[in-house]
């Protein structure tokens, strides 16, 4: 691993409606092999930041380079994005989704996949229709962590599944972390995530608050960084 930058923002806005305050305006930078927590309220540009990383929101205006390159199609092919909310194809089954990312991603690992996919017990026959809702985000789950990306972007990627997933989903981030690659995780469920991030950035009305490492939070101020968030954004 090199020390230039994996993800870089540079002045760069998003604005929804003309005339109106950015639903985000930040410069941010970061390099691979971190695994990063993206922590703020509802509606404070999270999902907006992930969404532009992805390729699938344009910048309003500024800089927005993964790995050296201008956001674009070859950037879209070094992301793997899990959005909150499904987007998986109801009528295909599970054995036909994965043939599809197969056919779409160049580096989707079919064999980890089909792996996960039997220790997290998930029938490759099934319809996705016929799948719970958990079950679905299991799923997900394991079609965006098959990639073999440099910048995987998860928006909550435990916030609907049981406490025993949730710690398989936690092993499974930490088995697909690699030097060359940064996974990004947005979430509310802090104390849960936090064992295993090692850095975490604070936004709050599209504005970037704090960006700093978990270990300098627990050795220089005593306190976790579930517990600064708390007092941070306090009511």
């Amino acid at each position: 691993m090199d020390n230039a930058p994996l993800f870089e923002a540079y002045n760069l806005v998003k604005c929804y409606v003309p005339n109106t305050p950015p639903a985000l305006a930040v410069n941010l930078v970061f390099p691979a092999g971190k695994i990063i927590g993206l922590l703020g309220p509802n509606g404070s540009g999270k999902t907006t930041l992930l969404k532009m990383a992805a390729g699938i929101l344009q910048p309003t205006s500024g800089t927005l380079r993964i790995a050296g390159h201008e956001s674009g199609t070859e950037t879209k092919a070094m992301v793997s994005y899990l959005p909150e909310r499904n987007a998986l194809p109801n009528w295909m089954t599970v054995a036909e989704v994965l043939s599809y990312y197969e056919d779409l991603f160049a580096d989707f690992d079919r064999n980890r996949a089909i792996e996960m996919l039997d220790r997290l017990q998930l029938p490759a026959g099934k319809r996705i229709q016929t799948l719970s809702k958990g079950m679905k985000e299991k799923v997900q789950l394991v079609l965006v962590m098959s990639r073999r990306a440099r910048l995987y972007l998860l928006d909550e990627p435990i916030g609907g599944v049981d406490p025993a997933t949730r710690d398989y989903i936690l092993e499974t981030i930490l088995a697909n972390h690699s030097p060359d690659s940064t996974i990004l995780i947005s979430t509310h469920l802090i104390a849960d995530i936090e064992q295993v991030l090692e850095e975490f950035i604070f936004v709050q009305h599209g504005r970037l608050l704090r960006y700093g490492s978990v270990a300098d939070v627990h050795e220089k101020e005593g306190k976790t960084v579930d517990a600064l968030f708390r007092e941070v954004f306090r009511c």
